[in-house]
């Protein structure tokens, strides 16, 4: 299995409402959480893999990429109607 295809199944099994890190995943795979957050940024499926639920160690979101472009106030938008106190 490839890296892209470990990350996305790490994410796909962050439940609603909840957030892992860049770094938690990169640990969990020996990568470096920039190349996790690269990944993350071609994510296809944003429905079945919820990159958004991805955020900074320090707490801060990150960004977010959807359909091809830069949008963190959407990224802020979801986890705020998953319940996740920002």
């Amino acid at each position: 299995m490839q890296i892209k295809d470990k990350v996305f199944t790490i994410v796909s099994k962050i439940p609603k409402g909840k957030t892992r890190t860049y770094k938690q995943i990169a640990v969990k795979l020996n990568i470096s959480p920039r190349y996790v957050a690269r990944i993350l940024s071609k994510n296809q499926n944003p429905i079945k893999i919820p990159c958004h639920r991805v955020i900074c160690s320090n707490g801060k979101i990150g960004g977010y990429t959807f359909k091809g472009k830069f949008n963190p106030k959407m990224k802020i938008r979801l986890l705020k109607n998953e319940g996740v106190k920002i």
